[in-house]
């Protein structure tokens, strides 16, 4: 990859990481899956009265919208309500890196090369670790959802791969249609009629304020250029760089939420940048791949 997609990888993880801290107070106002329905709602409107379908098939916009918007930010919304703190939640869910790779190898026999293999050992090596030491900082609960976000966002990632070169803004905003039913189902059913009115209500602007980053920052500003790099190299390449996210996630959640940071969490963080550090060396004279189409 070169310099300045690095760069661009380095600054999606920012805005991945400190979101965490945006999502914890953003779920003192509004239930979990309202919030993640009203996210994908702005993600899609109105942009998709102005921005032309991108020449995808439907199930590649369908299959995004659910992976991504319920399956990874849905579940994340809600187990970090209370079964798992921000900063770890940002740590665990990096298990995308190797969901994603291994399913690139199955799907579309992208190769792995031995030091990449054991980067992610040792990366994967540090999420061990916060399921031992976790404690009241992730319940098994926590832990396992956390898993299954993790998974569904790797899922996404290749549904990307696969879509080739499209209009990224435009490929979000019509995915974000199909993000929307099933949040708002499950906010419906888990949540109720009663809450989701009151929620809307009482919100204070902070609360819409918070929605509107997720919208503009995380969604369209983040996964626009996060996809822009999946288009353009392997995803063996790519999906490590998420691990710097919980760096930037837990350095917020103790700055600006208090969280306690223990000498496991360090380690942790550690192991994790130790594997994307070997990952780039080992990565740094791979010429970039065609893409998948």
């Amino acid at each position: 990859m070169p310099i300045t997609h690095q760069l661009l990888a380095i600054f999606v993880a920012l805005i991945w990481g400190t979101n965490f801290v945006f999502i914890e107070l953003g779920l003192n106002d509004l239930p979990p899956f309202l919030f993640a329905s009203l996210r994908f709602t702005f993600a899609a409107l109105p942009l998709v009265f102005i921005l032309p379908r991108p020449v995808v098939p439907w199930r590649y916009l369908m299959a995004y919208g659910f992976f991504i918007g319920f399956g990874q930010f849905g579940l994340l919304f809600w187990v970090m309500g209370s079964h798992i703190s921000p900063g770890l939640a940002s740590l665990v869910i990096q298990v995308q890196a190797v969901f994603t790779i291994v399913l690139a190898m199955m799907l579309f026999k992208e190769t792995i090369r031995l030091p990449q293999i054991l980067a992610l050992i040792i990366s994967f090596a540090g999420i061990l670790l916060i399921a031992i030491q976790g404690n009241t900082d992730a319940t098994p609960i926590g832990l396992a959802v956390i898993l299954v976000a993790a998974l569904s966002w790797a899922a996404g990632n290749l549904v990307v791969k696969r879509s080739g070169k499209v209009h990224i803004i435009a490929f979000l905003a019509w995915s974000s249609i199909f993000a929307v039913p099933p949040l708002a189902l499950m906010s419906f059913y888990y949540e109720g009629p009663a809450l989701i009115v009151h929620s809307v209500a009482s919100a204070q602007w902070h609360a819409w304020a918070i929605v509107l980053w997720q919208t503009i920052g995380n969604t369209l500003v983040g996964y626009g250029l996060w996809n822009l790099l999946l288009q353009r190299h392997a995803a063996a390449l790519v999906a490590p760089w998420a691990l710097l996210v919980p760096v930037f996630g837990m350095a917020a959640s103790s700055v600006f939420l208090d969280e306690s940071m223990p000498w496991w969490k360090w380690v942790a963080a550690t192991l994790i940048i130790a594997g994307l550090v070997l990952n780039l060396r080992s990565t740094q004279s791979t010429s970039t791949p065609a893409n998948v189409n």
